[in-house]
C-alpha cells in the first residue's frame, strides 16, 4: 500500500474535529497538517518509505535516522521549551504532528527519550543534569528505557521494591525491572528505586538516572508471542550510581511518574494508527470474497465497518477537545485514563477485524517477513505479516501506560471522590 493512500483515504480536512482545532489553534492548523503531510511524503528516506509500506519492523538505526529528520525540521523536540531546544508547542499541535506521523506509518518515536525523560529534566533536573542529558536526547544520540514495572510492580508502582541505598558518593542499587521496551538498545535507563520506607508507598520513590553499561546491570531479552524483540528484564545486582544522578530530590520520583504517564496517556491513543487500521480493514475487504462477492458489499461487515468508523471519529474529537482543554489550561484528571481505555480498545476492535479479513486465506505469520527476509512471497501480500504483528501487539496496548483496569479504578476514585 503507498504511503500517499495511506494519508488520502477518508480524511476531511474540513471534520468536526479538525474545525474546532483549527479555530482553536495559534497556529494555521490545516496548513501545518498538509506540511507534514508533504514531508513525509518528500522526506522518507526510500528504504524505511518502502518498509513502511509493507508494515515492517524498523530497526534502531531507522528509527534514529528518522528521529534526526525530525530534528532538523525543528519538529521533534518542538514540544519543549525554547530555551531547551524547542519551540514551545501546545499540546494540539504535537497532536497533529503525531497523528500524522501514525497514519503515514512512519517509524515509531522513541518516547522515552523526547517525550518523557526530556520533559522530567526540564521540569526536575538540575543545570548540569540538563546540559548533559538533553542534547543526546536532541539528536538522538542517547537511548533511553523506562525503569517503572517490576515483577511484583506492573501497574501498582507504589509497590516497587528496586532499593537503592544511599552511600559515599552515590547509591547502590539492588532490585529487578521488567517489560522494560528496546532497553536492549538503550544506553541510559530514568528508573523508580525506592529510597526510604514510608507509610505512604509513594512517598518514598525516587528517580535514578542509570547507565545501563555499569558492572550489575544485566539485560535479558522476554520472549513474547511475536517472535521480536521488544522488551526485557533488567536485573541491578550492587549498581553504584552516583548522587548527580538523582533526578530533583529524595521521595519526588512518584510525582514524576505522575508527570510522565500523564502525558503518555495521550500519545497512547494512537489516533492516527486506528486511522491507518481502518484504512487497511477497507482495503482488505475489497478483496477477499465471500460468495463470489467482495466482503465490502455485505452488509454485516458495512454495519460493523461503520461502528468502528464511529467510535474512531468520537475518539478523534474527544483527544482534540483534550488538547484544545490542555492548551487552554483546562484539565480534568479522568481525561488521560479515559482517552487510554478507549484508544486501546478502538485498536484491537479494528485488529480483530482485520485479522477475520486475513484468516479467510488461511493465517500463517511468518515474521521474518518483518525484517524484510521475504519480498512480496508471504501469503496474501508482503503487507500481512506487519498486520498480524500490529494484531499481537495491539494486546498489549490495554497493559502498558498503566492497564485498563488501573485506569478504571483511577476514573471511578475520581467520580466518587474516594
Amino acid at each position: 500500500m503507498e504511503i500517499d493512500d495511506r494519508l488520502d483515504h477518508g480524511e476531511k480536512i474540513d471534520d468536526p474535529a479538525v474545525e474546532r482545532a483549527a479555530a482553536a489553534a495559534s497556529f494555521d492548523a490545516s496548513a501545518f497538517r498538509q506540511e507534514v503531510r508533504r514531508f513525509c511524503r518528500e522526506c522518507m528516506p526510500a528504504d524505511i518509505a518502502a518498509m513502511a509500506s509493507k508494515n515492517q519492523y524498523f530497526d534502531r538505526e531507522q528509527r534514529v535516522r528518522w528521529q534526526r529528520l525530525l530534528a532538523d525540521t525543528g519538529w521533534f523536540t518542538a514540544h519543549w521549551p525554547r530555551a531547551h531546544g524547542g519551540q514551545d508547542w501546545g499540546h494540539l499541535q504535537r497532536l497533529i504532528l503525531i497523528e500524522e506521523l501514525e497514519r503515514a506509518g512512519t517509524p515509531w518515536i522513541a518516547h522515552f527519550g523526547v517525550s518523557f525523560i526530556g520533559p522530567v529534566l526540564i521540569e526536575f533536573g538540575s543545570p548540569e543534569q540538563q546540559q548533559h542529558y538533553l542534547p543526546g536526547v536532541i539528536n538522538s544520540d542517547t537511548w533511553w528505557a523506562q525503569g517503572f514495572s517490576e515483577p511484583g510492580a506492573g501497574s501498582d508502582l507504589g509497590s516497587l521494591a528496586t532499593r537503592a541505598v544511599r552511600e559515599a558518593g552515590g547509591y547502590r542499587v539492588n532490585g529487578q525491572k521488567t517489560w522494560t521496551t528496546m532497553a536492549q538498545w538503550a544506553d541510559m535507563m530514568f528508573c523508580l528505586v525506592r529510597t526510604e520506607q514510608t507509610q505512604r508507598r509513594s512517598d518514598g520513590i525516587s528517580m535514578l538516572l542509570i547507565d545501563l553499561k555499569s558492572p550489575g546491570v544485566t539485560v535479558r531479552p522476554i520472549e513474547t508471542y511475536d517472535a521480536c524483540h521488544h522488551v526485557n528484564e533488567v536485573f541491578l545486582e550492587d549498581v553504584f550510581v552516583p548522587a548527580e544522578n538523582l533526578v530533583g530530590t529524595e521521595g519526588q520520583g512518584w510525582a514524576m511518574a505522575r508527570f510522565i504517564v500523564e502525558r503518555e496517556r495521550l500519545l497512547v491513543t494512537e489516533i492516527g494508527r486506528a486511522h491507518r487500521f481502518l484504512h487497511e480493514l477497507h482495503a482488505l475487504a475489497a478483496k477477499v470474497c465471500d460468495g463470489g462477492k467482495p466482503v465490502s458489499q455485505s452488509p454485516s461487515f458495512r454495519r460493523r465497518a461503520a461502528q468502528l468508523e464511529v467510535r474512531y471519529q468520537a475518539l478523534r474529537a474527544t483527544v482534540y477537545a483534550a488538547a484544545i482543554a490542555a492548551d487552554e489550561g483546562r484539565h480534568h484528571p479522568v481525561d488521560p485514563s479515559l482517552l487510554k481505555i478507549r484508544g486501546s480498545e478502538l485498536q484491537q476492535e479494528i485488529l480483530d477485524a482485520v485479522i477475520e479479513l486475513i484468516e479467510r486465506s488461511g493465517l500463517a505469520y511468518q515474521s521474518t517477513a518483518l525484517f524484510g527476509d521475504i519480498d512480496g512471497g508471504s501469503r496474501g501480500g508482503a503487507h500481512i505479516p506487519g498486520l498480524i504483528f500490529d494484531h499481537l501487539h495491539s494486546r498489549l496496548t490495554s497493559i502498558y501506560g498503566g492497564s485498563n483496569e488501573i485506569q478504571r479504578g483511577i476514573i471511578a476514585k475520581a467520580l466518587l471522590q474516594v
